[in-house]
């Protein structure tokens, strides 16, 4: 009696389970497809830019692979926790970053690659609290902006004030060690949450102006850091200094160029073995698709990169709760305007800045960050499907 009752159980979990009504069925599977397909593509390209370099050749690939395995969880972890519930968790989740953002300016921080936003874990792995830092601004951001005024779909203006502050205080935090790509994406992520919110134009209006004079600041009183500036002025000159600031550029440009149409195969770009562009496997990745599968290669990342972006905004368009909705679309930018930074600057239309290529540049916390995104993209996912 009591095995029968177990084995009916069983059978009952696996059509709950499978069934028309489950979850499982309610994931956007097109987004997890472009995604895991990305990952894929990602990790030939991680093996083949360290292969002749990275401790016993398959050291660094092996360690991408485990990141994205932990990534897989988390995203699954994600997904299966009610959107509804994250936003009543989102100011810890906040405050949480915020002190991943303290810890690293303490003398728990470190440096790697010029910029102090690391904290070393030992055995070879570290963690860079400011791509989790972009998850919790989002995440408040969202929840402040949520509640529309009483007889108004638009926020309060006290919820924008504290959106504001919470964005200050993040960016401050990351601009300290200092990490302008970062303070960037952040940025995008604060003003698309407020446009998606639908924030009057005069906030829209004094938002642009505090950047405008911003960047007059940060310019008229030389805040930048030399490499940052040596970046800056390769971009508007690639041809002022090939062995100096234009190295990455000018090498970056060489290794896309050479791989023409359908590229020299999988392991066979000079280039990327010979180890020319510099961060090959995380920054500049886009360079060696360029090279070794050619023009319709990367192409073909792109457009996996946008069937991301697409379904992200169909479920941001279709979500009927504000706060997923303004996940959702905000998200979306993140992932976006991070995307159109890296292939630009490694096709020269963009300054080189420390932003990895979202699924396929090699790293950890930032994969992490990714494919949470991700899950909440899910979460919002099922949730509404299961409502509809």
């Amino acid at each position: 009696m009591i095995e029968r009752a177990l084995v009916g159980g069983r059978r009952s979990f696996a059509r709950r389970a499978v069934g028309a009504q489950s979850a499982l069925w309610r994931l956007d599977g097109v987004m997890l497809v472009a995604v895991a397909a990305l990952c894929v593509i990602g990790t030939l390209l991680v093996w083949s830019s360290t292969r002749t370099w990275a401790p016993g050749s398959t050291g660094l690939v092996k360690k991408h692979m485990l990141n994205l395995i932990i990534g897989a969880l988390l995203c699954s972890g994600a997904a299966m926790i009610d959107h509804r519930a994250m936003r009543a968790y989102s100011p810890l989740v906040f405050l949480v970053s915020m002190a991943g953002l303290v810890m690293v300016i303490t003398p728990l921080g470190a440096t790697i690659n010029g910029s102090h936003s690391w904290i070393l874990l030992g055995g070879g792995f570290a963690v860079q609290p400011s791509e989790f830092a972009k998850l919790g601004l989002l995440l408040i951001i969202a929840m402040l902006l949520a509640q529309p005024a009483e007889g108004s779909d638009r926020p309060r203006n006290l919820d924008v004030v504290l959106a504001l502050v919470a964005a200050l205080l993040t960016m401050g935090l990351v601009m300290l060690q200092p990490d302008l790509g970062t303070a960037l994406v952040l940025a995008v992520i604060t003003a698309s949450a407020l446009i998606i919110g639908g924030v009057r134009k005069r906030w829209i209006a004094l938002l642009v102006l505090a950047a405008a004079a911003g960047v007059f600041a940060v310019f008229h009183f030389q805040m930048l850091e030399p490499y940052q500036v040596a970046r800056f002025t390769a971009f508007v000159d690639p041809g002022v200094d090939p062995r100096g600031v234009g190295y990455n550029s000018t090498q970056s440009l060489i290794a896309i160029g050479s791989g023409q149409l359908f590229g020299k195969g999988l392991l066979g770009g000079g280039q990327t073995t010979g180890r020319f562009v510099p961060e090959q496997h995380t920054d500049f990745i886009f360079t060696v698709a360029g090279e070794e599968f050619g023009f319709l290669g990367s192409v073909t990342i792109v457009l996996l990169l946008g069937v991301v972006l697409l379904r992200g905004l169909k479920i941001a368009r279709q979500c009927d709760d504000r706060f997923g909705m303004l996940a959702a679309g905000t998200i979306v930018c993140w992932f976006a305007f991070q995307t159109f930074v890296n292939v630009g600057m490694t096709i020269g239309i963009m300054p080189i800045t420390g932003l990895p290529l979202p699924f396929v540049s090699y790293g950890g916390t930032a994969t992490f960050a990714n494919l949470i995104a991700v899950g909440i993209l899910q979460s919002i996912r099922i949730r509404e499907q299961s409502f509809s």
